[in-house]
């Protein structure tokens, strides 16, 4: 095996390795939070700062991270990363509530740095295979973070630990990330001088100001709105319906599920066209037709529309990861969007359960829920198939 095939699987797996750390720190929460709050004595709303706090540090840091990490290191960033996350984690069970929600901080500033540098990592390290790379990663963030809440409590059983077990076995996985990025970075070292390190384009320009920019965070932010409002209220909706709650966790495993492959094949086939607008539409369609079939019909065909909402809901999220490479023409601009994208993305997102619940509140059948996921829908396909144009937000 060649030293150049060595160098590109290290790079893979820390692509993996780092994905896989994105999400399942906050995925593990949920299937044991009864047992924290019940721990720690907690009310329904300081239970939930668990999953928020992450979400909040997202929307709010994003672009700040961007501002930083262009004038570092990519491997250096990743690394910050990964240590605000192993120490968050290890904080987050360490037994008191102060602890409890400083470790959730730095869990969310972790991942923050993770999510805006990893983008700009694979453009960089693989700038001929992004498609694939991203459909890795997409893949690795969301397949860890689905096993993460599925085998939660079990780990907790298993390791005697209780919820504390469940939380704290994600410091391993962090641990060797950690440990595959400074081999990357040594590597990268001796290969060459600062390689990796993000150089600054002669012409700056303000990401704020690009209408590209603009298309690409609001279809990021609404496909995310759309996914946390099911994720988190359809079991509640199916209950509604008749099913019971055994069913209705099976129903999250299948939009789960539906989303892997999508997510896998959907970035290779979008890097070889210059316009991705069928692959919107195709989002758009999908959702739309899985959202009006729990509308009409219910609990019906309850597997239908989960697959047609997973495969939907995994071909917007690899797009909204994929656009920041494929419409950037540097690193600077494929950070700065990174940034900007997921700070406006989940800050629009923090809005779409609690409007879902709202609407409930003033219509106990649902439909004035779901009429509000079908608006969101129509204008995130309007906002993507102007983001899918073949233009850069450096020029627009």
């Amino acid at each position: 095996m060649s030293n150049k095939v060595r160098i590109s699987i290290l790079s893979i797996v820390v692509v993996i390795l780092v994905g896989g750390g994105l999400r399942s720190p906050i995925t593990s929460v949920s299937p044991v939070l009864s047992e924290i709050i019940a721990v720690f004595n907690l009310n329904n709303f300081e239970g939930s700062l668990l999953t928020s706090i992450p979400l909040i540090v997202f929307a709010s840091c994003s672009v700040l991270v961007s501002k930083i990490a262009i004038k570092s290191n990519i491997h250096y960033t990743l690394i910050y990363s990964l240590l605000f996350l192993i120490i968050g984690l290890y904080l987050r069970v360490y037994g008191n509530i102060t602890m409890l929600y400083i470790g959730s901080l730095l869990i969310g500033l972790g991942i923050c740095i993770g999510n805006v540098t990893t983008p700009a990592y694979i453009k960089n390290i693989f700038p001929e295979k992004i498609g694939l790379v991203t459909g890795i990663f997409s893949v690795a963030m969301n397949l860890v973070a689905a096993l993460a809440s599925g085998f939660s409590i079990a780990i907790g059983k298993w390791t005697n630990l209780q919820w504390k077990g469940s939380l704290s076995i994600w410091i391993v996985w962090a641990i060797l990330a950690l440990i595959a990025v400074s081999a990357d970075t040594l590597i990268g070292k001796k290969k060459t001088n600062n390689k990796t390190t993000i150089e600054l384009p002669t012409n700056s320009f303000n990401v704020f100001r690009s209408k590209q920019a603009w298309y690409i965070s609001i279809f990021m932010g609404i496909q995310s709105l759309v996914y946390y409002c099911l994720v988190a209220l359809l079991p509640i909706v199916l209950l509604d319906y008749g099913m019971v709650k055994e069913q209705t966790g099976l129903v999250l495993l299948v939009i789960q599920l539906s989303m892997l492959p999508v997510m896998f094949i959907s970035p290779i086939i979008a890097t070889k066209i210059q316009d991705q607008k069928w692959m919107v539409y195709s989002v758009g369609f999908l959702m739309f037709t899985g959202i009006t079939i729990l509308f009409f019909f219910k609990a019906q065909y309850i597997y239908l529309a989960a697959v047609l909402i997973g495969a939907s809901s995994g071909l917007a999220f690899s797009l909204s990861i994929l656009f920041f490479s494929l419409k950037s023409k540097t690193m600077h601009g494929t950070i700065k969007i990174s940034g900007k994208a997921q700070s406006v993305g989940y800050l629009i997102a923090a809005f779409g359960p609690p409007i879902f619940g709202v609407l409930h509140d003033w219509d106990s059948s649902w439909q004035s829920s779901f009429y509000f996921l079908i608006v969101m829908i129509i204008i995130m396909t309007v906002f993507g198939r102007k983001a899918a144009k073949p233009r850069y937000i450096e020029e627009h």
